[in-house]
Parts: C-alpha cells; sequence; structure tokens
C-alpha cells in the first residue's frame, strides 16, 4: 500500500539514524517501526503484592474522622504544652 505521512523532525532522525545503523531503507525501517509499536509489549503484567493479616482493630474505624480529629487535638495539646 502506498501512502503519504508527515513525520515529526524528531521522528525523521529517528528514520534516518536506524536506516543507517541497519542498512535498510525508509520503507524498511518505518515498517519495522510502525510493526515494534502496534505489536510491542503491550501492557505489564499486574503485580502482586504481599498482604499481613494485622490483627483486629483496637480503634472502631467507622468513626475514622472523629478519631482523625481528636489525634489532632491531643497532638495540638502535646505541641502547645511543649511550647513549640
Amino acid at each position: 500500500m502506498r501512502t503519504t505521512v508527515t513525520l515529526d523532525p524528531d521522528v525523521e532522525t529517528v528514520i534516518k539514524r536506524v536506516m543507517r545503523e541497519r542498512g535498510v531503507t525508509f520503507k524498511e525501517a518505518v515498517n519495522d517501526a510502525i510493526r515494534a509499536g502496534a505489536t510491542g509489549p503491550g501492557r505489564p503484567p499486574p503485580k502482586a503484592f504481599p498482604t499481613h493479616d494485622m490483627g483486629e482493630p483496637i480503634v472502631d474505624v467507622t468513626k475514622a474522622l472523629r478519631l482523625a480529629g481528636e489525634l489532632e487535638d491531643q497532638d495540638l495539646a502535646a505541641r502547645l504544652t511543649r511550647g513549640a
């Protein structure tokens, strides 16, 4: 198939380098690049992360915002006591 393609300057540079290094024609360099991009490795396999049993929670996390507020209040009180 014949078609017209407008290459960006950086892509043209890469194609010319490939032509020079591999001793191939423009057509071969472009076809190889398109094949490599179209049939490349695709998505990497999903990573598996270890899980750990942390036991039963020692605080009721259903009221997490309230707990966060209480912890922030305790931290502020401790800093004020230290004079920081």
